[in-house]
């Protein structure tokens, strides 16, 4: 029962810390970093020590499946050599630099230990940037390298982390005998998860009840994780694969009044398992610390800075020589960067961002805790991933906001463009299909509004109006016309949009801020025409 008080308050008080996070506007995991600090320390907390294999699947699952969802293919594929760089070589180059660093200060320390050590504290995360970006509005391409960074590096890290924490339980490691089973494992892994995608699809689109697919898309997580791992697969693989296949279709097959509770859901779960992540790792150090003198403490401490400061110079030497690369292959070629949007996105200025945006956050936590109980110095490594986590999202993620403004970057307002014209071709396609309806009173007023809503928009798209400026009170004659013209409409609006994603017109930024538009939208009309909630021809 204590330990349920415990983590009930501090529940509450992660959601008090949040509030002032966006209050100063500083990332919510630092501070709630601190507070798993606060309970290392706080006497009389209770020790809790959480299964090793339950740590990846209840924290790393969820949050890679989140993030995927959202990601953007089309932007992907535009920025795909930095994605790349930072998700191999910058992954690649921490590990080496950390597990030589541990070689260093502790002589005694296993080489696969220490490389395991790399990896954990390897990859940053994402969110804790793009927390304090986006409502800075820098620019969308720098928000969509550092979030195809955070899909793809935690798979390169913790593929060298079950390679090294493999070998260290066995006492050995070939190289050239792991090549082939790396490979078949990446296959069965994308196979895998476009089978499972299109399966959780079909059965999602049976069910009408909310809390039922809240629910089902839960349990779906981590049935896939849970499955990917007794296949002997890659979890993280198939975590990605899985939810950037099932979000093309996703649209076409959830209703409005269920993807909106859904998404909620899922912030508030996210945050939830941030939360539980920091309070899981604050009672191991507790448990750790009993078990510490204190110069062995003040050793633990050091090491864990010296690692903190290798991780942020490593990830800005990378970031930084890549920048360099980049501008250099520009001017061999004319001023002509090899790819749309390199020289841009690397200038000195964007490297600067991209490199000090490297917070770690709750991979590193969870696979930290993931360790087996014998794992050599596990101690050690647990007490360093921990201060690696609190050093840069302290460090880093409360001076992102100060070194942003200082550099300038802002907007270039592509998605916004991209908003204007998607809003603008999606009620074009509404206006040609209510127009097509049976007249009728209820028909005319349906017409009358999406009529209306396009002069608004193509203004918007124009200049001479904002961009969201509200749209007209929706009113109804009470005929069956009125539900008919609406469900035309709304269909033609959501097919054109999908269309519009498909072909590469506009990204996954501006698809799910129009898809938001358009839920509400259809739930504002629900309750005006008298539908129940749902329209029959929008899906």
């Amino acid at each position: 029962m204590k330990v349920f008080e415990v983590v009930i308050a501090l529940l509450l008080g992660g959601a008090a810390l949040a509030a002032l996070a966006r209050r100063i506007r500083a990332p919510y995991p630092a501070l709630v970093a601190l507070a798993g600090a606060a309970l290392a320390l706080m006497p009389g907390a209770p020790t809790l020590v959480l299964d090793p294999e339950l740590a990846l699947a209840l924290f790393v699952a969820p949050v890679l499946v989140d993030a995927a969802f959202d990601a953007s293919p089309r932007d992907l594929r535009a920025n795909w050599r930095h994605v790349a760089s930072l998700a191999l070589g910058a992954v690649t180059l921490t590990v080496v630099v950390v597990a030589i660093l541990a070689r260093l200060l502790v002589p005694d320390m296993p080489w696969a230990a220490a490389i395991a050590l790399g990896a954990i504290v390897a990859p940053p995360d994402a969110a804790a940037a793009t927390t304090v970006l986006r409502a800075l509005r820098p620019p969308h391409r720098l928000l969509t390298i550092l979030e195809g960074e955070s899909l793809f590096n935690d798979a390169s890290a913790l593929l060298i982390y079950r390679l090294a924490v493999g070998a260290t339980v066995a006492g050995s490691f070939s190289g050239w005998s792991v090549l082939p089973a790396l490979l078949g494992v990446t296959l069965g892994s994308v196979v895998l998860a476009l089978v499972l995608s299109r399966l959780t699809l079909l059965v999602n689109a049976r069910i009408s009840d909310v809390a039922t697919a809240v629910i089902v898309q839960f349990c779906t997580t981590f049935l896939v994780w849970i499955l990917a791992e007794q296949l002997h697969l890659s979890g993280i693989i198939t975590m990605v694969v899985f939810a950037m296949a099932a979000s093309r279709r996703s649209p076409e097959i959830m209703p409005a009044r269920i993807r909106i509770p859904a998404w909620a859901v899922w912030e508030v779960a996210t945050f939830v398992l941030n939360v539980l992540a920091f309070i899981l790792i604050g009672f191991q150090l507790r448990a750790i610390s009993a078990r510490l003198t204190g110069a062995t403490g003040a050793r633990y401490v050091g090491i864990a800075m010296a690692v903190t400061l290798a991780v942020i110079l490593a990830r800005l030497a990378w970031v930084s020589v890549a920048a360099v690369i980049i501008r250099w292959r520009g001017r061999s070629q004319g001023g002509r960067p090899s790819l749309p949007g390199d020289a841009e996105a690397l200038t000195p200025r964007g490297a600067a961002l991209i490199g000090w945006s490297g917070m770690r956050g709750t991979v590193t936590l969870a696979t930290a805790l993931a360790l087996p109980p014998v794992f050599p110095y596990r101690d050690l490594i647990v007490t360093t991933a921990f201060g690696v986590t609190l050093g840069t999202l302290v460090l880093q993620g409360l001076t992102l906001r100060p070194l942003l403004l200082r550099l300038g970057l802002e907007d270039d307002g592509s998605v916004d463009r991209e908003v204007r014209l998607a809003r603008v071709e999606t009620l074009r396609a509404a206006v040609a299909a209510a127009a097509g309806c049976p007249g009728g009173e209820g028909t005319q007023m349906v017409l009358h509004r999406y009529a209306l809503q396009l002069r608004r928009a193509e203004a918007a798209r124009a200049g001479a109006m904002h961009a969201d400026a509200p749209a007209s009170t929706m009113r109804s004659s009470g005929g069956d016309d009125d539900a008919v013209a609406v469900s035309v409409a709304m269909a033609a609006e959501r097919q054109r949009l999908l269309a519009l994603r498909d072909d590469g017109t506009i990204g996954d930024a501006a698809f799910q801020r129009l898809e938001e538009e358009l839920d509400w939208t259809e739930l504002g009309w629900a309750q005006v025409v008298g539908t129940g909630g749902a329209f029959k021809g929008t899906r």
